[in-house]
């Protein structure tokens, strides 16, 4: 049998539930459109000789629990998205915040159970921002649950922390004309360790996952404690740097399609708005600043890279190329032939104009061609949908389903202070 029936026939074994709507047959390629509910796949199913998919018996059915604990300033968003469209695609349960906490779950506070809105639990999927309580989400989540978190390499995070909350943390707000160097030079002159949002300004990834934002910058032993507890709990710890090859690793992980993984990138800042590059002296000194940020991203970064080494590094490579190939056509489909990010002013999609931190930060996003309709639209509407309409929108749905809606919501004990809210948008044009 010529090789390309061959691996036709191994197609077909793998997507026999699966209607084939389109089928093209190129010199060297076989591209499959598939539809699979309402989801059509946008990348080549079958893989060459030399990287074979993954042969398990019986196949894996996709895993359906999964805990993603939302870092700041480290495209989390856009992994959120992915999760929240994949929880829709399936019917299954998000956790959202208690109104109380609005898209958060009461950040800066530890994580708590009561922080999640009844109408969503129990759930099967978590994404929203916390502080990691390993106790709390365990009370929570179910018990085959797997975690998965992103770490930022810290000097750009810091970076992106100082443009974004400039306006909101005390820290950065002393700092004379808003100046990264100037905060850097000297922190401990604007740095107050416990004011709010304090964690913005030191050692934000290791707040987030539950650790001493304030443990000395040479405490070997506490960095390596936290390290252990990372790694007791974290099924993956992606690399924002390497976004593709993380979810790579993270559909493998939890048997998922390439097709569950595109996305569109989401909260991103303006040109304009952040540092085209950051010297080597500046980069220098944030990592000093945040040395368990840094310490917590050069393990897992080294440790993201054995396991891609184990998945097969040219396996990871081939996969990425086609992920990057499928969304290109996704994002053209959805947002035109020349798909680009805009400012919130031009984008006259509602749904889809991002929040905005401050007059001084420009986040953008992505609007639709004029006069779409249908499921189509719909779909595209979600891949590019801001963190705050989408947390909304499951909200709605999930209370609908659940008959929520005439259930009194119980007021917090001790509710946190109100997050950082949108500002006034200035009037658009016609």
């Amino acid at each position: 049998m010529p090789p390309i029936l061959q691996r036709l026939q191994q197609a077909s074994k793998m997507i026999s539930r699966r209607k084939i709507l389109l089928l093209v047959l190129g010199c060297s390629t076989v591209s499959l459109l598939i539809h699979q509910g309402a989801q059509l796949s946008w990348y080549p199913k079958l893989f060459p000789v030399s990287c074979p998919p993954q042969r398990e018996s019986p196949p894996r059915p996709k895993h359906m629990t999964v805990a993603f604990l939302k870092t700041h300033k480290t495209a989390g968003t856009t992994v959120q998205n992915i999760l929240f469209r994949f929880a829709e695609r399936h019917n299954l349960t998000v956790a959202l915040p208690h109104p109380s906490c609005e898209h958060q779950f009461c950040y800066p506070r530890n994580f708590s159970a009561h922080f999640v809105h009844p109408a969503t639990r129990p759930p099967h999927m978590l994404a929203s921002h916390l502080r990691f309580d390993r106790a709390e989400l365990q009370r929570l989540m179910p018990p085959d649950t797997i975690y998965v978190t992103i770490l930022r390499e810290p000097a750009a995070m810091f970076e992106s922390l100082f443009s974004y909350y400039n306006q909101y943390c005390p820290a950065f707000r002393r700092v004379p004309n808003a100046s990264l160097e100037a905060f850097l030079r000297a922190p401990e002159a604007y740095y107050r360790a416990g004011e709010h949002f304090a964690m913005f300004a030191h050692n934000t990834l290791a707040y987030d996952l539950g650790g001493d934002n304030d443990r000395g910058a040479h405490d070997a032993a506490y960095l390596a404690r936290l390290i252990r507890q990372v790694e007791e709990v974290f099924s993956l710890v992606m690399i924002a740097e390497y976004f593709d090859e993380s979810l790579v690793l993270l559909r493998r992980l939890l048997a998922w399609d390439l097709d569950d993984v595109l996305y569109a990138k989401l909260n991103a800042r303006a040109a304009t708005s952040r540092l085209a590059a950051i010297p080597v002296a500046l980069a220098r000194a944030a990592r000093a600043w945040n040395a368990l940020d840094a310490g917590l991203y050069d393990h897992f970064n080294a440790t993201f890279w054995r396991r891609v080494a184990r998945a097969g590094r040219a396996c990871v490579e081939r996969e990425v190329r086609e992920l990057r190939e499928a969304r290109q056509r996704l994002l053209r489909h959805c947002f035109g032939d020349e798909p680009v990010l805009r400012p919130a002013a031009q984008i006259r999609t509602k749904q889809l104009q991002p929040w905005q931190p401050s007059r001084k930060v420009d986040i953008m996003g992505y609007d639709l061609p004029g006069g779409g309709a249908g499921p189509a639209t719909e779909a595209c509407l979600k891949l590019a949908m801001p963190e705050v309409q989408y947390s909304n929108y499951l909200l709605r749905k999930q209370k609908r389903r659940g008959g929520a809606r005439a259930r009194p919501e119980p007021v917090l004990d001790n509710p946190p202070p109100r997050p950082i809210r949108v500002l006034p948008r200035s009037p658009q044009g016609p």
